[in-house]
């Protein structure tokens, strides 16, 4: 497969392409780019697409060498945040830059999507910008920004963009191509779902939500952080496309408009969006640079399942995707397989058929038919599962015994996140899980409990934890009667708001119980369209608006994290300094019990 052209001399036979599409990572022709996915999708349309990739933000150059597209620049940061591409949780750079040739630093700048829409502006005044992706998405109205500690306004202003592309792209970006393609003017494409615009006049709107203004929002006060939360809500309830209503927000001098959603695609678009002609690889230009460590996990992974209605609360995958789930047919999925054999580099080995939670494969229930929509507001499995509810694992295990079948094929894993709790209350048993332990995971299989704590699970949007218990008592009762010696692998969070330093303890005498160290640790990350960072900037839930602990000192933070992995010499005095501040001096001695043992005296 041919890549698409990422230099002037590249579009000889094309032309002045009809968009330049720019991104923060590294060039990789493979459906889990956003960008690549986007580029290919506007190609199938007949539009060209040149690629403009991690650009140098520090002059104009680089944007003026394709020089002005027919139509517009699209813009992304990249795959992930650019924020937290660049820090951790700690706020410490990180290491390594997966989407990067080499995994090198500093290719792309902090807060890519504004930096590279100002870098544009300087060059071409009036060409319309259309900024899209992960960045954009989850910061398309105000938001709570951790790394400067302010609520910052709508990405669309501050990178001077026209349109902002919210959720999956594909549908918007073509009806926004054609409504450029018939000239009509960026100011005036206000009508497609799935899009953020802004405007001086929001009288021609129908019926919106008017949102508390920027202004009475932005500061540190705790009437703004409670306007904030009434905010949040608003947004939070108004992400599904059957039921969604306008957003708007007030800037003062102008209005940021967020359209409703729009419908996900149907199994045959999500067919062809994953049959386009991808190379599958990263553009060869990085090949004497080492390549790009990103390809490595997804390049023989498949994307099975878009949507999420599991409702975690750290996690913004309902406020990106959406709750309804969408699913490639086996069809699109078996050829897609079929095509790794032919692969040089393949092995056999299928590393994940999955989503952003692979065994949810259909809608939660039939409240999500179209011709009657009421999806309701409760969570749908959290703290306790909707009477709703519907349970169904079979199409997914016909998927993965079709892929078994392939000729070459040796092993198909599942690694994409399973609901244990689903998992659990399927009224057909336990095939899945017998299925799953016998046939799809290597030695360990990740869940995740995040925590033990039902209070901080509560203000997690998780299940309890004696639901894990059960799980881990009948994945432990299967892989002994398969003969198996494999284990489970839990996820934790430390610092999740509504966790104190008793729930923290509780959390290493759980791990202290079944001699399980975490060799990682993950600190909650307070980012752009969460539930939990709602709660971590306000101090409220915003759920019911009742207060709710927040750890935020550093030292908190480093005693939550010490505890999870007490035996580790580095630990050992933080972990004593706590046990002594919490009154738990009965974990220090050499009770079995006890997380540490009492310094020998020289």
């Amino acid at each position: 497969m041919q890549f698409l052209p990422t230099t002037k001399e590249e579009l000889i036979d094309i032309g002045q392409p009809d968009f330049v599409l720019v991104t923060g990572d590294a060039y990789v022709d493979h459906p889990s780019f956003g960008a690549s996915i986007i580029a290919r999708v506007l190609q199938s349309h007949g539009y060209t697409v040149a690629i403009l990739t991690q650009p140098n933000w520090k002059t104009t150059d680089d944007f003026a060498k394709f020089g002005r597209p027919k139509l517009a620049f699209l813009v992304t940061g990249g795959n992930i945040d650019s924020m937290v591409n660049h820090y951790s949780v700690s706020l410490h750079k990180r290491k390594a830059d997966a989407y990067s040739p080499n995994g090198e630093l500093g290719l792309r700048p902090n807060r890519a999507t504004i930096v590279y829409c100002n870098k544009i502006r300087e060059v071409y005044k009036d060409i319309p910008i259309v900024i899209g992706g992960l960045e954009a998405s989850l910061r398309r109205l105000a938001h709570y920004d951790y790394w400067d500690n302010v609520v910052r306004r709508s990405i669309l202003l501050d990178a001077a963009a026209d349109l902002l592309v919210y959720g999956m792209g594909e549908r918007q970006i073509v009806e926004i191509a054609e409504a450029l393609e018939s000239g009509l003017a960026a100011k005036h494409i206000t009508f497609i779902s799935g899009t953020v615009f802004k405007t001086k006049d929001i009288s021609f709107l129908d019926n919106p939500i008017i949102l508390p203004s920027f202004k009475n929002i932005k500061e540190p006060t705790a009437t703004a952080k409670k306007e904030f939360a009434k905010s949040y809500m608003l947004q939070y309830h108004n992400t599904d496309h059957l039921t969604a209503k306008i957003l708007v927000e007030d800037y003062g001098v102008t209005y940021v408009v967020q359209n409703i959603p729009t419908a996900p695609l149907t199994t045959r678009e999500l067919d062809k969006v994953y049959s386009l002609p991808y190379a599958r690889d990263y553009h060869p230009m990085y090949k004497a640079m080492g390549g790009v460590p990103a390809i490595e996990e997804v390049k023989f992974s498949i994307t099975a399942n878009r949507g999420c209605f599991g409702g975690c609360n750290f996690c913004a995958l309902g406020f990106h995707q959406g709750r309804a789930v969408q699913s490639r047919s086996h069809k699109s999925i078996v050829a897609e397989a079929t095509s790794f054999t032919h692969d040089p580099a393949f092995k056999g080995y299928i590393h994940d058929v999955g989503g952003p939670t692979a065994n949810f494969t259909a809608a939660p229930c039939d409240r999500w038919k179209q011709d009657n929509p009421r999806p309701c507001k409760r969570q749908c499995l959290a703290p306790k599962p909707c009477p709703n509810l519907k349970y169904d694992h079979s199409d997914y295990l016909k998927l993965l015994r079709k892929l078994r079948e392939i000729p070459k094929v040796k092993k198909v894993f599942v690694r994409s996140g399973i609901r244990y709790d689903y998992v659990l209350n399927d009224p057909k048993g336990d095939a899945f899980l017998q299925e799953l332990c016998a046939h799809h995971i290597s030695g360990r299989l990740k869940v995740a409990p995040e925590h033990v704590s039902d209070k901080a699970l509560s203000a997690m949007g998780k299940p309890n934890f004696d639901t894990y218990k059960k799980f881990a008592a009948k994945y432990a009762a299967i892989n002994k009667k398969l003969g198996k010696d494999q284990y489970l692998v839990p996820y934790l969070m430390s610092s999740h708001p509504n966790c104190d330093l008793d729930d923290a303890i509780q959390l290493a005498e759980y791990l202290q119980s079944v001699g399980h160290i975490p060799e990682q640790v993950q600190d909650f990350y307070p980012t752009p369209g969460t539930l939990s960072t709602c709660m971590y900037y306000t101090g409220l839930d915003p759920c019911n608006m009742q207060k709710v602990y927040v750890p935020k000192s550093q030292r908190e933070k480093t005693t939550q994290r010490a505890l999870m992995q007490y035996r580790l010499p580095i630990n050992r005095e933080i972990v004593k300094a706590a046990l002594l501040r919490a009154g738990r001096k009965d974990l220090i001695g050499h009770d079995p019990k006890a997380l540490i043992r009492p310094q020998k005296k020289k």
